[in-house]
Protein backbone atom coordinates (compact mmCIF):
# COMPACT_ATOMS: atom_id res chain seq x y z
CA UNK A 1 0.00 0.00 0.00
CA UNK A 2 2.62 2.48 0.96
CA UNK A 3 4.53 3.91 -1.98
CA UNK A 4 2.64 1.66 -3.99
CA UNK A 5 -1.09 2.36 -3.88
CA UNK A 6 -0.07 5.57 -1.94
CA UNK A 7 2.65 8.01 -2.83
CA UNK A 8 3.59 8.32 0.45
CA UNK A 9 4.21 6.26 3.65
CA UNK A 10 1.26 5.88 6.64
CA UNK A 11 3.35 5.13 9.20
CA UNK A 12 5.39 8.85 9.18
CA UNK A 13 2.21 10.54 7.77
CA UNK A 14 0.43 9.30 10.94
CA UNK A 15 3.14 10.31 13.65
CA UNK A 16 3.14 14.02 12.37
CA UNK A 17 -0.25 14.21 12.02
CA UNK A 18 -0.51 13.09 15.65
CA UNK A 19 2.04 15.32 16.47
CA UNK A 20 0.80 18.28 15.01
CA UNK A 21 -2.20 17.66 17.48
CA UNK A 22 0.48 17.61 20.22
CA UNK A 23 -0.38 14.04 20.53
CA UNK A 24 2.94 12.52 19.98
CA UNK A 25 6.29 13.81 21.70
CA UNK A 26 9.36 15.08 19.71
CA UNK A 27 11.66 12.10 20.83
CA UNK A 28 9.22 9.95 19.37
CA UNK A 29 8.72 11.71 16.00
CA UNK A 30 12.85 11.33 16.13
CA UNK A 31 12.54 7.84 16.10
CA UNK A 32 9.65 7.26 13.89
CA UNK A 33 12.19 9.12 11.24
CA UNK A 34 14.93 6.43 12.11
CA UNK A 35 12.69 3.79 11.60
CA UNK A 36 11.39 5.16 8.50
CA UNK A 37 15.46 5.68 6.96
CA UNK A 38 15.70 1.97 8.15
CA UNK A 39 12.54 0.71 6.71
CA UNK A 40 13.61 2.13 2.93
CA UNK A 41 16.90 0.31 3.19
CA UNK A 42 15.17 -3.00 4.58
CA UNK A 43 16.88 -3.08 7.83
CA UNK A 44 14.35 -2.91 10.11
CA UNK A 45 12.73 -5.30 12.27
CA UNK A 46 8.92 -4.49 11.68
CA UNK A 47 8.09 -7.54 14.14
CA UNK A 48 9.75 -5.77 17.29
CA UNK A 49 8.92 -1.84 15.83
CA UNK A 50 5.03 -2.75 15.35
CA UNK A 51 4.87 -5.01 18.61
CA UNK A 52 6.61 -2.14 20.49
CA UNK A 53 4.07 0.94 19.49
CA UNK A 54 0.86 -1.20 19.42
CA UNK A 55 2.10 -1.62 23.33
CA UNK A 56 1.89 2.40 23.79
CA UNK A 57 -1.94 2.49 22.74
CA UNK A 58 -2.61 0.29 25.45
CA UNK A 59 -5.86 1.57 27.30
CA UNK A 60 -6.66 3.94 24.49
CA UNK A 61 -10.33 3.74 23.20
CA UNK A 62 -11.13 2.48 19.74
CA UNK A 63 -13.42 5.15 18.66
CA UNK A 64 -11.71 8.02 19.55
CA UNK A 65 -8.82 5.95 17.15
CA UNK A 66 -11.71 6.01 14.25
CA UNK A 67 -12.44 9.31 14.54
CA UNK A 68 -9.28 10.39 14.17
CA UNK A 69 -8.10 8.21 11.59
CA UNK A 70 -11.28 9.30 9.50
CA UNK A 71 -10.02 12.52 9.67
CA UNK A 72 -6.63 11.55 9.14
CA UNK A 73 -7.71 9.66 5.59
CA UNK A 74 -10.08 12.23 4.21
CA UNK A 75 -7.09 15.40 4.93
CA UNK A 76 -3.54 13.85 4.18
CA UNK A 77 -4.06 10.11 2.79
CA UNK A 78 -6.88 10.33 0.05
CA UNK A 79 -5.24 12.73 -2.33
CA UNK A 80 -2.15 10.67 -2.53
CA UNK A 81 -3.79 7.95 -3.96
CA UNK A 82 -1.80 6.99 -6.98
CA UNK A 83 -3.71 7.30 -10.53
CA UNK A 84 -1.44 4.64 -12.19
CA UNK A 85 -2.36 1.72 -8.91
CA UNK A 86 -6.23 3.19 -9.98
CA UNK A 87 -5.11 2.00 -13.54
CA UNK A 88 -4.15 -1.22 -12.29
CA UNK A 89 -6.89 -2.38 -10.26
CA UNK A 90 -8.83 -1.40 -13.27
CA UNK A 91 -6.97 -3.58 -15.48
CA UNK A 92 -6.94 -6.68 -13.01
CA UNK A 93 -11.00 -5.85 -12.65
CA UNK A 94 -11.62 -5.68 -16.07
CA UNK A 95 -9.88 -9.46 -16.06
CA UNK A 96 -12.09 -10.68 -13.94
CA UNK A 97 -9.50 -11.12 -11.38
CA UNK A 98 -10.29 -10.89 -7.34
CA UNK A 99 -8.39 -7.87 -6.23
CA UNK A 100 -7.09 -8.08 -2.18
CA UNK A 101 -5.24 -4.93 -0.75
CA UNK A 102 -2.57 -6.48 1.87
CA UNK A 103 -0.70 -4.55 3.83
CA UNK A 104 1.35 -4.51 7.07
CA UNK A 105 -0.38 -1.32 7.82
CA UNK A 106 -3.51 -1.67 10.57
CA UNK A 107 -7.05 -1.99 9.47
CA UNK A 108 -7.94 1.73 10.56
CA UNK A 109 -5.78 2.52 7.42
CA UNK A 110 -6.20 -0.06 5.15
CA UNK A 111 -9.88 -0.01 4.50
CA UNK A 112 -10.38 3.20 3.97
CA UNK A 113 -7.51 2.95 1.65
CA UNK A 114 -9.43 -0.23 -0.04
CA UNK A 115 -12.74 1.84 -0.03
CA UNK A 116 -11.14 4.57 -1.92
CA UNK A 117 -10.38 2.89 -4.82
CA UNK A 118 -12.45 -0.09 -5.06
CA UNK A 119 -10.98 -3.14 -3.36
CA UNK A 120 -13.45 -5.58 -1.87
CA UNK A 121 -10.96 -7.61 -0.04
CA UNK A 122 -8.54 -6.81 2.77
CA UNK A 123 -5.62 -8.16 4.14
CA UNK A 124 -3.93 -6.50 7.18
CA UNK A 125 -2.35 -5.96 10.21
CA UNK A 126 -5.26 -5.92 13.01
CA UNK A 127 -4.89 -4.11 16.45
CA UNK A 128 -6.73 -6.53 19.21
CA UNK A 129 -9.89 -4.49 20.69
CA UNK A 130 -11.71 -5.27 24.16
CA UNK A 131 -14.32 -3.72 25.53
CA UNK A 132 -14.01 -0.86 23.61
CA UNK A 133 -10.16 -0.10 24.43
CA UNK A 134 -7.01 -1.25 22.65
CA UNK A 135 -4.99 -4.28 24.18
CA UNK A 136 -1.75 -3.08 23.47
CA UNK A 137 -1.57 -6.84 21.39
CA UNK A 138 -2.52 -7.81 17.74
CA UNK A 139 -4.18 -10.36 15.94
CA UNK A 140 -2.73 -10.54 12.95
CA UNK A 141 0.32 -9.11 11.59
CA UNK A 142 -0.21 -8.21 7.53
CA UNK A 143 4.39 -7.89 6.80
CA UNK A 144 6.72 -10.88 5.87
CA UNK A 145 5.84 -14.16 6.31
CA UNK A 146 2.74 -13.25 8.28
CA UNK A 147 1.35 -11.54 5.18
CA UNK A 148 1.76 -14.84 3.09
CA UNK A 149 -0.14 -16.81 5.61
CA UNK A 150 -2.46 -14.44 5.52
CA UNK A 151 -2.88 -14.31 1.69
CA UNK A 152 -3.04 -18.22 1.71
CA UNK A 153 -5.61 -18.83 4.03
CA UNK A 154 -7.45 -16.31 1.70
CA UNK A 155 -7.09 -17.63 -1.47
CA UNK A 156 -7.83 -21.18 -0.06
CA UNK A 157 -11.45 -19.99 1.43
CA UNK A 158 -12.29 -18.38 -1.75
CA UNK A 159 -10.65 -20.97 -4.46
CA UNK A 160 -7.80 -18.66 -5.81
CA UNK A 161 -4.14 -20.04 -6.96
CA UNK A 162 -1.17 -18.27 -5.86
CA UNK A 163 0.68 -19.46 -8.69
CA UNK A 164 -1.18 -17.41 -11.36
CA UNK A 165 -1.72 -14.45 -9.00
CA UNK A 166 0.02 -10.99 -9.32
CA UNK A 167 1.64 -8.86 -6.56
CA UNK A 168 2.72 -5.61 -5.93
CA UNK A 169 5.12 -3.72 -3.39
CA UNK A 170 7.93 -1.74 -2.95
CA UNK A 171 9.40 -3.16 -0.39
CA UNK A 172 12.16 -5.71 -0.42
CA UNK A 173 10.34 -6.87 3.23
CA UNK A 174 8.25 -8.15 1.14
CA UNK A 175 10.61 -10.83 -0.66
CA UNK A 176 8.20 -13.75 0.86
CA UNK A 177 5.09 -12.86 -0.79
CA UNK A 178 6.66 -11.92 -4.05
CA UNK A 179 8.46 -14.98 -4.04
CA UNK A 180 4.93 -17.12 -3.46
CA UNK A 181 3.15 -16.08 -6.67
CA UNK A 182 3.11 -16.56 -9.82
CA UNK A 183 3.84 -12.86 -11.21
CA UNK A 184 6.19 -10.35 -9.22
CA UNK A 185 5.75 -6.46 -9.86
CA UNK A 186 7.68 -4.18 -7.90
CA UNK A 187 6.91 -0.27 -7.62
CA UNK A 188 9.16 2.00 -6.94
CA UNK A 189 11.27 -0.70 -6.01
CA UNK A 190 13.66 -0.14 -2.53
CA UNK A 191 17.33 -0.79 -3.74
CA UNK A 192 17.42 -4.32 -2.50
CA UNK A 193 13.99 -5.19 -3.81
CA UNK A 194 15.01 -3.39 -7.45
CA UNK A 195 18.70 -5.79 -7.40
CA UNK A 196 16.34 -8.58 -6.73
CA UNK A 197 13.79 -8.19 -8.72
CA UNK A 198 16.65 -7.28 -11.86
CA UNK A 199 18.26 -10.65 -10.69
CA UNK A 200 14.84 -12.85 -10.90
CA UNK A 201 13.73 -10.72 -14.40
CA UNK A 202 10.77 -9.49 -12.34
CA UNK A 203 8.96 -6.67 -13.86
CA UNK A 204 9.71 -3.23 -12.19
CA UNK A 205 7.39 -0.33 -12.53
CA UNK A 206 7.47 3.08 -11.69
CA UNK A 207 4.05 5.09 -10.24
CA UNK A 208 3.95 8.02 -9.30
Amino acid sequence: MDRTVLSVETGPSWARFLYSRGELPVTLMAKVAYWTLLHRFALLDVEDVFARTIWMLRGNNEAEMVAKSDIWYREHIAPTVVPAARVAVEHHRNAGHMIVLATGSTQYAARAVARNIGIDHVLSSELEVANGTFTGRSTAMGFGPHKVAQAEQWAQHHGVDLEQSYFYSDSYTDLPMFERVGTAIAVNPDTRLYRHARARGWRVRYWS
